[in-house]
């Protein structure tokens, strides 16, 4: 079960946003991932949960932010409801989309599992609802992703396969490159691994997309 840390930081100006402490780990119907994130002096920032099912499908979402929640899965494309930081309103959402997408590093390996795609594959649009924080607000967005090289890396435990995607917002053409080692984001924008106890959990490679 890999647990560890990520530091994140804003992609402009690359100041210090904060750490997500997370464990994830894989099992016979799918994938979970939980976190607590931390402000950088420390204080308690949030939490992320989710699971998906071993189509890479969200089963379950709940992400926090401050005092703002959301809650979600897949149903009808997916689901949410938002709730505000009295607790007194909450607010339904439905959009035909494909998964969820946020600040949280699992996003990029719940899409990654959903695509599964091979090497050399022709880049694949999907449709992704996406929550930010600080108020969890949710956007709609279209990227494009492309698995560019798989890259096996020798280490004390066997062969490690790490995936170099290429990931596109279809709005504005804009590009990032994301590096996985099965569930473990390695780089993407925004994230960096700063520590990691136990290796990374493998998937299996059979195609659902």
């Amino acid at each position: 079960m890999p647990r560890g840390r990520y530091s994140l930081y804003d992609t402009h100006d690359h100041s210090p946003l904060g750490d997500e402490h997370f464990q994830c780990a894989t099992g016979p119907t799918g994938w979970r991932y939980v976190s607590q994130l931390t402000t950088p002096s420390g204080a308690p920032a949030g939490a992320v949960d989710l699971a998906i099912d071993d189509l890479g499908r969200p089963i379950r979402l709940q992400l926090k932010a401050g005092d703002w929640q959301v809650r979600g899965a897949a149903l009808d494309g997916v689901t949410w409801v938002r709730t505000d930081p009295t607790g007194e309103h909450a607010t339904e959402g439905n959009v035909r989309a494909h998964a969820f997408t946020g600040a949280s590093p699992a996003f990029y390996v719940a899409v990654a599992r959903l695509l599964r795609l091979a090497p050399g594959d022709t880049p694949v649009r999907v449709r992704l609802v996406g929550f930010t924080p600080p108020v969890l607000a949710p956007l709609t967005v279209d990227q494009s992703w492309a698995l560019v090289a798989r890259t096996a890396h020798p280490t004390d435990n066997g062969t490690l396969d790490v995936d170099e995607y290429q990931v596109s917002a279809l709005d504005t053409g804009e590009r990032h490159t994301v590096h996985l080692a099965g569930d473990v984001v390695l780089s993407a924008p925004g994230v960096e691994l700063e520590e990691l106890e136990n290796p990374p959990s493998v998937f299996d490679t059979r195609e659902t997309w």
